[in-house]
């Protein structure tokens, strides 16, 4: 097997692996989560909760 055709393959295995890698965002959305009026967010419990203000 010559140089060239060892780095041909090489490429060929690894560019797509790589490009895909580069572009993917699986898993990383922003979610944001609203509360009713007189709610906030309380983060320790992941739940809205009434002010006691």
């Amino acid at each position: 097997m010559t140089i060239k055709t060892l780095a041909a393959a090489v490429a060929l295995t690894f560019v797509p692996a790589l490009a895909f890698a580069a572009g993917c965002n699986y898993g990383k959305q922003e979610v944001t989560m609203s509360c009713a009026a007189g709610t906030v967010y309380d983060s320790a419990t992941n739940s809205c909760v009434a002010t006691t203000t």
